[in-house]
């Protein structure tokens, strides 16, 4: 019997790891965590009765240990719980559900007990990654991508140990705007952008695909978890989103990794790498395609992309301001406070006014990080 403990539960990678879990009868869910969904907590820690449920605010734990007093479980909150749960004895495999930087606490606190990562929270590796990767191959502990592109990749290099990749080519579905220009990006609502062609994601990480900003955080993760220079990390745009990406080795020859765009698939290759299981769902139907299109992402209307290539090439403490610059932006638009170019507006703005710290430690990433969030606030109130 397995042992995983979920922190981000309730959110989409959360439920579809507990779907996994659901369809296979040899995991056991020793503790999830969550944001604020109490009603959803709840239900799942009925279900699945794990020993630690966790939440932020000690207000909402107060209403979870009311409702699950009938129930042998620990009832935590804030980051003090989250560590907890990711030290816990006898969990195998921490899945890093959340959103936010709030995951890299627990996940260093998880790798030095010597468990196993399965990653979905990108801030890790793009703020930590010059921390996490290092410490991981310390204590002989696996980062196990939970991302369809960089799961895919992950799939594509197993048994190819000795040989040299060439490229990375990371796919982009190009989002709901793909083809569309500036002009018609200035009145797109927050409702337009969730529309997502392809995936059923969280909010926040659609509204990512949308600007491209997703996929230059994946192209920062692709640099630490692969060891590849930015240089031959190659973005290209199958909007059918069949091909979830791909390896050239330094032969020429091209390796790829193909489905139908279900999250399941790479959760349940992380919780089970390296075995292959039963995986209910659609298959890809080649009789159907009438061919696979691949073409370039438009960099200059949808800046994300480009900002991701420049942080990184800058390094140190710039890939947190670009991060933390669009999760603030991100939160802004989906509250319907600004539109969603100044999203492009305002990372460009943090960029360009940040003093580059070389090397940085964690408490120099959150402090980054802070430091992001009072440059916003002070952005916005100028009404710029």
């Amino acid at each position: 019997m397995k042992k995983i403990a979920i922190i981000g539960s309730t959110g989409s990678i959360g439920t579809q790891t507990l779907d996994v879990v659901r369809a296979n009868n040899d995991i056991k869910v020793a503790a999830i965590a969550a944001g604020s969904n109490v009603e959803l907590l709840v239900q799942q820690a009925k279900e699945f009765r794990p020993d630690i449920v966790g939440i932020w605010s000690e207000d909402k734990a107060c209403v979870l240990r009311e409702a699950l007093s009938e129930f042998d479980i620990r009832i935590v909150s804030g980051m003090e719980g989250l560590i907890e749960i990711a030290r816990m004895e006898g969990v195998d495999v921490l899945v890093t559900a959340i959103v936010g930087m709030i995951g890299i606490r627990p996940t260093i606190e998880a790798i030095e007990t010597g468990k196993d990562i399965a990653l979905a929270n990108k801030e890790t590796l793009v703020t930590a990654g010059h921390i996490i990767m290092p410490l991981a191959r310390e204590k002989g502990v696996k980062i196990l991508p939970v991302d369809s592109e960089h799961s895919a990749i992950f799939q594509c290099i197993h048994g190819e140990t000795d040989n040299k990749i060439s490229r990375l080519l990371v796919t982009a579905s190009g989002g709901p705007f793909r083809g569309k220009d500036r002009s018609f990006l200035e009145n797109v609502t927050v409702e337009d952008a969730l529309k997502h062609p392809n995936w059923s994601m969280g909010r926040k990480i659609t509204i990512d695909s949308a600007t491209l900003v997703n996929k230059g955080l994946e192209v920062i993760e692709a640099k630490w978890l692969f060891d590849v220079e930015p240089e031959n990390i190659e973005v290209v745009v199958q909007p059918q989103s069949i091909i979830h990406s791909m390896v050239e080795f330094e032969d020429g020859s091209i390796k790829a990794q193909l489905g139908t765009p279900d999250m399941k698939l790479p959760i349940q290759y992380a919780l089970y790498y390296p075995e292959r299981r039963y995986l209910a769902g659609d298959r890809l139907d080649f009789k159907a395609l009438s061919g696979i299109i691949i073409d370039t992402p438009d960099m200059e209307t949808f800046k994300g992309l480009a900002f991701a290539y420049e942080s990184i090439k800058i390094g140190g403490s710039m890939p947190t301001v670009f991060n933390a610059a669009n999760e603030k932006a991100v939160a802004l638009f989906l509250d319907k406070k600004i539109k969603f170019l100044q999203i492009y507006d305002i990372i460009d703005a943090c960029m360009k006014n940040h003093e580059v710290v070389d090397n940085p430690s964690l408490d120099e990433i959150l402090q980054t990080e802070q430091w992001v969030y009072t440059f916003i606030d002070a952005y916005i109130s100028k009404g710029v």
